[in-house]
Parts: C-alpha cells; structure tokens; sequence
C-alpha cells in the first residue's frame, strides 16, 4: 500500500525538495504551508497543498483529516537567527507552541515517526571542529533554544508516548535541484550563496563580508554547506532508520569552506565578479562550524552526491540566472 506522508512547510526551500524526493518514491504526500515563506507552485504534482497557520487547529484538523500518515516531516518555522534575538518570545510561540501542537495531534491521531528539521544553530561556544551528535548542546540565539526545546519535547514524546523522532542538525543548506525546477527564494535572502550570486547579476547591492581576522586560514568564517537534494534524501534515510528507534544526525559535508572561497567559487562559476566589501565582525559568529555526518553515514548509508562546492554553486546559479524573481 502506497504511504502517505504529512509535511509542515512543505512549500519552502528543503522542504519542496523533500516532497519532490516523496513523490519520486511513489509516496502520497499532503502539504500544510501558509506560504509566508514558500511558494505554490514549489509544490511537485501531485502532492497536496492545504493553505494554513499551524496555530490554527481548523488547519491542523484538516491536514490530519487526510491521514493517516505514515510520518511527519516538520519544516514550518521562523529561522533568522537576528530576528530572534530582537523578538525571542515570537520564536518560542510560534516555533516551541506550534511544535508541542503538532506533536501533540500526531500522537492523537496514532501516527509513530516524526522528523524534525533540526538546526546546527544547537552549537555553541568552544567546540571540536568538526562537530558530532555528542558536542555539547548551547543554542546561541533563542532560534537554536527554540529547536533545542522541540528536541527535548520529542524525546518525552518517545518515552512516554513512543512516537519514534529523528532530529536532522543541518548546517547550511545550499544549491538548488540539479532538474532546474526547485530552487532558493527567500524574502529577505540572508544565505551566502544566493546572495553572492545575487551580488553578481546585479540583482542585489555588494556582499558584505563580516570579518576578515577570524582564525581561519584566511581570516573570513568557515561554513559546512550541505547541498540540498543531499538533505532530502538524508530525511528518507533517517525515516528508514527510526524502525531501530530515534536518532539525531548532524548534517554536513565534512568539509569547510570560507567566504572568500565561496566568492571565488560563484566567480568562477558565473564568469562574473562579485561585488563585496569587508566590514566588521558580527557578533557571535564562530569563526568555524563544521559537521561531522559520520554517524548518519555508517548507520543509514546515505552518502552525498553533491559534496564539491562547485556543484552547489552550479546548481545554485543556474537556478537562479533562470528564475530573475525567484518564484514569482
């Protein structure tokens, strides 16, 4: 019998990619976005969209009404770490309240798996590069404490309820699905990548660099980017492994890159110059973060297929030099 799957935020970026890798399974996926973030037709056919707010119990209601579901994929959240810091409370609500609803209605309604779309924002403070499921948990911004505490409500929902849940830690999800269909349209775009393309199509002012003294091989930060097709199948790879019980996963590629190769990479990509500046450090960026997938790597077997930086950034440009306003 074919599985029907239950995806919150399925209209945004990792999400639309993990309905896309669903439907190619021969999976029944349903949809509950509200589309601050996503985008309709992001969605691949024939998959369903409910429009709705996760605070809202009608539109809960409706989505579980088209179960059962074999599993939750839960996207849907705030996640600009700036804006967290100027409103924690709304982060908590939304994020932490929304959650514990979620959850709530998928033990209610007997649906056992759950994956949650984790955050590498959990680490902080001075940690072992790179960075394992056993590196202490100091969330840096009340975004980070926000999945934090989605984390800990699961692991009671497991002990208490057995609703099996694995925790997928990305780091910086990045490029776009190599098909051209599926791609990164944020508003406002606060990733690297995009923006540097952005920067040199001239669709968006100069890139400013955050620091150019940090102890790193070139002074500028060191990020994992993962690219995003990898991340989908990293999901249906997790899922497969809750059979054996919950899990969390760091997700990255072992591998670190800067913001000034990353530069580089969109110029040689491109054949374009990207127009930057250097300005001051930002508060609280670690200089490096970098995962080690190791553990998801030898109990699941999933591998990245696109683990070279040049492939993120083709993917990423292509998808953007095709779509000049995203979505729209």
């Amino acid at each position: 019998m074919t599985q029907r799957f239950l995806v919150t935020g399925g209209a945004g970026y990792v999400g639309s990619h993990l309905v896309a890798a669903l439907i190619a399974e021969g999976a029944d996926v349903v949809v509950i976005d509200d589309l601050r973030q996503g985008h309709r037709v992001a969605i691949t056919a024939p998959a369903e969209l409910i429009v709705g707010d996760l605070a809202d119990p009608a539109a809960r209601a409706a989505a579980f009404a088209r179960g059962p579901f074999a599993a939750i994929f839960h996207f849907a959240a705030l996640s600009l770490v700036g804006e967290s810091m100027a409103d924690p409370l709304r982060y908590f609500r939304e994020n932490v309240g929304n959650g514990i609803a979620l959850i709530g209605d998928a033990i209610g309604h007997g649906v056992n798996r759950f994956v949650l779309s984790s955050t590498a924002n959990l680490f902080g403070g001075d940690v072992e590069i790179p960075i394992t499921e056993q590196a202490a948990l100091l969330p840096s911004s009340p975004y980070g404490e926000s999945k934090f505490m989605l984390e800990r409500v699961l692991a009671w929902a497991d002990r208490v309820h057995g609703l099996k849940s694995a925790c997928l830690r990305y780091f910086n999800a990045a490029g776009a699905d190599p098909s051209g269909r599926l791609g990164e349209d944020h508003d406002p775009e606060t990733h690297l990548i995009p923006r540097a393309i952005d920067a040199a199509l001239g669709r968006a002012p100069e890139l400013v660099v955050f620091g150019t003294d940090h102890p790193t091989p070139d002074g500028t930060c060191v990020r994992d980017y993962i690219h995003v097709t990898d991340l989908a199948s990293a999901h249906l790879a997790a899922l497969a492994r809750l059979d054996h019980g919950s899990v969390a996963y760091n997700l990255g590629n072992g591998a670190g890159h800067s913001v000034r190769e990353v530069i580089a990479m969109v110029e040689a990509v491109s054949g374009r110059r990207v127009p930057h500046r250097f300005g001051p450090p930002r508060a609280g960026d670690p200089p490096t973060l970098v995962a080690s997938s190791a553990r998801i790597q030898e109990e699941t077997g999933w591998r990245p297929r696109f683990p070279e930086l040049r492939d993120i950034v083709r993917t990423a440009y292509a998808w953007r030099l095709a779509h000049p306003d995203g979505y729209r």
